[in-house]
Protein backbone atom coordinates (compact mmCIF):
# COMPACT_ATOMS: atom_id res chain seq x y z
CA UNK A 1 0.00 0.00 0.00
CA UNK A 2 1.60 3.13 -0.83
CA UNK A 3 1.14 6.47 0.98
CA UNK A 4 1.59 10.09 -0.33
CA UNK A 5 5.50 11.21 0.08
CA UNK A 6 6.50 14.67 -0.12
CA UNK A 7 8.36 15.86 -3.05
CA UNK A 8 11.85 14.92 -1.56
CA UNK A 9 10.47 11.36 -0.42
CA UNK A 10 9.68 11.67 2.93
CA UNK A 11 6.74 10.14 4.70
CA UNK A 12 5.11 10.97 7.68
CA UNK A 13 6.24 8.72 10.64
CA UNK A 14 2.36 7.21 11.30
CA UNK A 15 2.14 6.32 7.53
CA UNK A 16 5.41 4.75 7.76
CA UNK A 17 4.06 2.16 10.32
CA UNK A 18 1.17 1.89 8.22
CA UNK A 19 3.06 0.94 5.41
CA UNK A 20 5.45 -1.10 7.05
CA UNK A 21 2.24 -3.03 8.41
CA UNK A 22 0.63 -3.60 4.40
CA UNK A 23 4.18 -4.80 3.37
CA UNK A 24 4.16 -7.48 6.26
CA UNK A 25 0.81 -8.66 5.79
CA UNK A 26 1.71 -8.83 2.16
CA UNK A 27 4.87 -10.95 2.77
CA UNK A 28 2.96 -13.08 5.19
CA UNK A 29 0.06 -13.89 2.53
CA UNK A 30 2.94 -14.42 0.31
CA UNK A 31 4.72 -17.22 2.90
CA UNK A 32 1.29 -18.80 3.23
CA UNK A 33 0.36 -19.39 -0.04
CA UNK A 34 3.83 -20.32 -1.03
CA UNK A 35 3.44 -22.98 1.99
CA UNK A 36 0.29 -24.20 0.36
CA UNK A 37 1.64 -24.86 -2.68
CA UNK A 38 4.98 -26.15 -1.28
CA UNK A 39 2.81 -28.79 0.75
CA UNK A 40 1.36 -30.02 -2.51
CA UNK A 41 4.83 -30.41 -4.35
CA UNK A 42 6.34 -32.21 -2.14
CA UNK A 43 3.30 -34.82 -2.17
CA UNK A 44 3.40 -34.81 -5.85
CA UNK A 45 6.72 -34.23 -7.45
CA UNK A 46 8.16 -36.35 -4.12
CA UNK A 47 10.76 -34.19 -2.89
CA UNK A 48 11.36 -36.77 -0.13
CA UNK A 49 13.42 -38.99 -3.03
CA UNK A 50 15.46 -36.07 -4.11
CA UNK A 51 16.56 -35.02 -0.59
CA UNK A 52 17.09 -38.92 -0.14
CA UNK A 53 18.96 -39.33 -3.33
CA UNK A 54 22.49 -38.77 -2.29
CA UNK A 55 21.81 -40.99 0.60
CA UNK A 56 21.02 -43.75 -1.62
CA UNK A 57 23.62 -42.64 -4.03
CA UNK A 58 26.55 -42.92 -1.02
CA UNK A 59 25.46 -45.59 1.07
CA UNK A 60 22.33 -48.05 -0.08
CA UNK A 61 20.23 -47.62 -3.47
CA UNK A 62 17.29 -49.16 -1.38
CA UNK A 63 17.89 -46.83 1.86
CA UNK A 64 14.39 -45.94 3.66
CA UNK A 65 14.20 -44.02 6.35
CA UNK A 66 12.53 -45.02 9.57
CA UNK A 67 10.22 -43.16 11.86
CA UNK A 68 8.68 -42.92 15.98
CA UNK A 69 5.62 -41.20 15.87
CA UNK A 70 2.60 -41.65 13.49
CA UNK A 71 2.64 -37.93 13.19
CA UNK A 72 6.07 -37.70 11.65
CA UNK A 73 5.38 -38.38 8.30
CA UNK A 74 2.86 -35.18 8.59
CA UNK A 75 5.24 -33.27 9.79
CA UNK A 76 7.85 -34.03 7.41
CA UNK A 77 6.07 -33.09 4.85
CA UNK A 78 4.33 -29.85 6.39
CA UNK A 79 8.33 -28.58 7.02
CA UNK A 80 9.39 -29.68 3.30
CA UNK A 81 6.04 -27.20 2.68
CA UNK A 82 6.87 -24.66 4.17
CA UNK A 83 10.73 -24.50 3.04
CA UNK A 84 9.24 -24.72 -0.45
CA UNK A 85 6.69 -21.39 0.53
CA UNK A 86 9.51 -19.49 1.99
CA UNK A 87 11.35 -20.28 -1.47
CA UNK A 88 8.42 -19.56 -3.75
CA UNK A 89 7.28 -16.45 -1.15
CA UNK A 90 11.03 -15.07 -1.96
CA UNK A 91 10.80 -12.57 -4.89
CA UNK A 92 7.53 -11.23 -3.40
CA UNK A 93 8.97 -11.00 -0.03
CA UNK A 94 12.41 -9.30 -1.08
CA UNK A 95 10.05 -7.07 -3.37
CA UNK A 96 8.03 -6.00 -0.14
CA UNK A 97 11.15 -5.00 1.49
CA UNK A 98 12.64 -3.26 -1.71
CA UNK A 99 9.70 -1.29 -1.99
CA UNK A 100 9.45 -0.19 1.52
CA UNK A 101 13.44 0.90 1.66
CA UNK A 102 14.19 2.26 -1.78
CA UNK A 103 12.69 5.39 -1.33
CA UNK A 104 14.75 6.47 1.64
CA UNK A 105 17.78 5.45 -0.58
CA UNK A 106 20.18 7.40 -2.80
CA UNK A 107 20.40 6.15 -6.78
CA UNK A 108 23.51 5.06 -7.01
CA UNK A 109 22.79 2.89 -3.86
CA UNK A 110 19.83 1.85 -5.87
CA UNK A 111 21.77 0.88 -8.78
CA UNK A 112 23.98 -1.09 -6.37
CA UNK A 113 21.66 -3.35 -4.48
CA UNK A 114 19.22 -4.26 -7.82
CA UNK A 115 22.40 -6.34 -9.33
CA UNK A 116 23.86 -7.99 -5.83
CA UNK A 117 19.61 -9.39 -5.62
CA UNK A 118 19.86 -11.10 -8.91
CA UNK A 119 23.87 -11.92 -7.65
CA UNK A 120 22.65 -13.39 -4.24
CA UNK A 121 19.78 -16.00 -6.02
CA UNK A 122 22.79 -17.43 -8.33
CA UNK A 123 25.30 -17.56 -5.24
CA UNK A 124 22.78 -19.33 -2.98
CA UNK A 125 21.91 -21.58 -6.04
CA UNK A 126 25.72 -22.08 -6.25
CA UNK A 127 26.24 -23.01 -2.67
CA UNK A 128 23.13 -25.59 -2.57
CA UNK A 129 24.30 -27.36 -5.34
CA UNK A 130 27.35 -27.43 -3.50
CA UNK A 131 26.66 -28.85 -0.66
CA UNK A 132 23.99 -31.48 -2.43
CA UNK A 133 26.45 -32.38 -4.67
CA UNK A 134 29.85 -32.47 -2.98
CA UNK A 135 29.99 -31.84 0.58
CA UNK A 136 27.00 -34.05 1.19
CA UNK A 137 28.20 -37.12 -0.01
CA UNK A 138 31.70 -36.82 1.54
CA UNK A 139 30.00 -35.84 4.67
CA UNK A 140 27.56 -39.55 4.73
CA UNK A 141 30.86 -41.28 4.06
CA UNK A 142 32.96 -39.81 6.76
CA UNK A 143 30.27 -40.51 9.58
CA UNK A 144 29.72 -44.10 8.16
CA UNK A 145 33.24 -45.26 8.65
CA UNK A 146 33.19 -44.94 12.25
CA UNK A 147 32.54 -48.20 14.44
CA UNK A 148 30.74 -50.27 11.56
CA UNK A 149 31.42 -53.64 13.05
CA UNK A 150 29.28 -52.78 16.49
CA UNK A 151 26.52 -49.92 14.65
CA UNK A 152 24.24 -51.18 12.87
CA UNK A 153 22.58 -48.20 10.66
CA UNK A 154 18.72 -46.84 11.16
CA UNK A 155 18.08 -43.55 9.54
CA UNK A 156 15.80 -41.63 11.86
CA UNK A 157 13.49 -39.37 9.11
CA UNK A 158 13.53 -36.56 11.19
CA UNK A 159 16.72 -35.67 12.36
CA UNK A 160 18.31 -37.20 8.95
CA UNK A 161 15.83 -34.62 6.49
CA UNK A 162 16.47 -32.18 9.28
CA UNK A 163 20.24 -32.73 8.94
CA UNK A 164 19.99 -32.47 4.83
CA UNK A 165 18.63 -28.87 4.60
CA UNK A 166 20.35 -27.60 7.18
CA UNK A 167 23.17 -28.36 5.26
CA UNK A 168 21.95 -27.12 1.95
CA UNK A 169 20.53 -23.68 4.06
CA UNK A 170 24.04 -23.43 5.86
CA UNK A 171 25.93 -23.05 2.23
CA UNK A 172 23.30 -21.64 0.29
CA UNK A 173 23.34 -18.10 2.99
CA UNK A 174 27.14 -18.76 3.52
CA UNK A 175 27.69 -17.69 -0.22
CA UNK A 176 25.84 -14.68 0.46
CA UNK A 177 28.78 -12.68 1.94
CA UNK A 178 29.89 -10.44 -1.76
CA UNK A 179 25.97 -9.73 -1.37
CA UNK A 180 26.21 -8.68 2.13
CA UNK A 181 29.77 -6.69 1.39
CA UNK A 182 28.24 -5.07 -2.19
CA UNK A 183 25.75 -3.83 -0.58
CA UNK A 184 27.49 -2.00 2.58
CA UNK A 185 30.29 -0.95 0.16
CA UNK A 186 27.07 1.03 -1.86
CA UNK A 187 25.91 2.69 1.30
CA UNK A 188 29.27 3.45 2.55
CA UNK A 189 29.71 1.18 5.42
CA UNK A 190 32.48 -0.48 4.22
CA UNK A 191 35.59 0.55 2.22
CA UNK A 192 38.35 -1.66 0.46
CA UNK A 193 40.74 -0.49 2.39
CA UNK A 194 38.83 -2.08 5.69
CA UNK A 195 38.23 -4.51 3.89
CA UNK A 196 41.73 -5.63 3.52
CA UNK A 197 42.75 -4.50 6.73
CA UNK A 198 40.19 -6.71 8.47
CA UNK A 199 41.74 -9.94 6.30
CA UNK A 200 42.97 -12.14 9.60
CA UNK A 201 40.08 -11.14 11.39
CA UNK A 202 38.09 -12.43 8.32
CA UNK A 203 39.43 -15.65 8.19
CA UNK A 204 38.98 -16.77 11.95
CA UNK A 205 35.30 -15.40 11.59
CA UNK A 206 34.86 -17.63 8.44
CA UNK A 207 36.96 -20.59 10.40
CA UNK A 208 34.23 -20.00 12.98
CA UNK A 209 31.37 -20.20 11.00
CA UNK A 210 32.44 -23.07 9.06
CA UNK A 211 32.43 -25.19 12.01
CA UNK A 212 29.16 -23.71 13.26
CA UNK A 213 27.66 -24.11 10.23
CA UNK A 214 28.81 -28.00 8.91
CA UNK A 215 28.10 -30.91 10.97
CA UNK A 216 31.34 -31.05 12.35
CA UNK A 217 34.08 -33.13 10.05
CA UNK A 218 37.00 -31.93 8.70
CA UNK A 219 36.54 -32.39 5.11
CA UNK A 220 32.74 -30.42 5.02
CA UNK A 221 33.94 -27.74 7.66
CA UNK A 222 37.16 -27.22 5.03
CA UNK A 223 35.05 -27.50 1.90
CA UNK A 224 32.94 -24.31 2.94
CA UNK A 225 36.03 -22.80 3.71
CA UNK A 226 37.84 -22.53 1.03
CA UNK A 227 35.26 -21.13 -1.07
CA UNK A 228 33.92 -18.63 1.23
CA UNK A 229 37.80 -17.10 1.57
CA UNK A 230 37.79 -17.07 -2.03
CA UNK A 231 34.43 -15.18 -2.35
CA UNK A 232 36.00 -12.60 0.65
CA UNK A 233 38.55 -11.66 -1.91
CA UNK A 234 35.87 -11.77 -4.99
CA UNK A 235 34.12 -9.07 -2.16
CA UNK A 236 37.11 -6.89 -1.71
CA UNK A 237 37.62 -6.87 -5.86
CA UNK A 238 33.59 -6.04 -6.22
CA UNK A 239 34.00 -2.96 -3.39
CA UNK A 240 36.64 -1.60 -5.03
CA UNK A 241 34.95 -1.31 -8.35
CA UNK A 242 31.55 -0.27 -6.38
CA UNK A 243 33.75 2.59 -4.81
CA UNK A 244 35.16 3.79 -7.66
CA UNK A 245 32.13 3.69 -9.47
CA UNK A 246 30.23 5.87 -6.00
CA UNK A 247 33.93 8.46 -5.98
CA UNK A 248 32.73 9.11 -10.50
CA UNK A 249 29.18 9.77 -9.70
CA UNK A 250 30.57 12.34 -6.60
CA UNK A 251 32.54 13.81 -9.05
CA UNK A 252 29.87 13.91 -11.78
CA UNK A 253 27.53 15.92 -9.15
CA UNK A 254 30.59 18.33 -7.58
CA UNK A 255 29.34 21.32 -8.83
CA UNK A 256 32.86 22.79 -11.02
CA UNK A 257 34.58 26.28 -10.47
CA UNK A 258 32.90 27.80 -12.86
CA UNK A 259 29.32 26.82 -11.98
CA UNK A 260 30.29 28.55 -8.34
CA UNK A 261 31.13 32.21 -10.16
CA UNK A 262 28.20 34.26 -9.86
CA UNK A 263 27.01 35.89 -13.56
CA UNK A 264 28.68 38.82 -14.33
CA UNK A 265 32.09 38.20 -11.87
CA UNK A 266 35.50 39.22 -13.91
CA UNK A 267 38.23 36.58 -13.06
CA UNK A 268 40.83 38.20 -12.14
CA UNK A 269 44.81 37.29 -12.98
CA UNK A 270 48.08 37.92 -11.00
Amino acid sequence: MTRNRSPMGEMPFLDHLEELRWRILWSLLAIGVGAVIGFIAVQEFQAMELLMRPLRNTLDANLRLIYLNPVDGFFITLKLGLLVGLILAAPIVIYQIWAFLSPALEPQEKKMIIPALYLGTVLFMAGVALAYFVVLPLTLVFFSQFQEEFLVAEYEANRTIGFITRLLLAFGVAFELPVVVMIFTAMGLVTPRFLRDKRRHAIVAITILASLLTPGDLASTFMMMVPLFILYEGSILLAVLISRGRASELDKEAPTPDAEAPEGAVEVRG
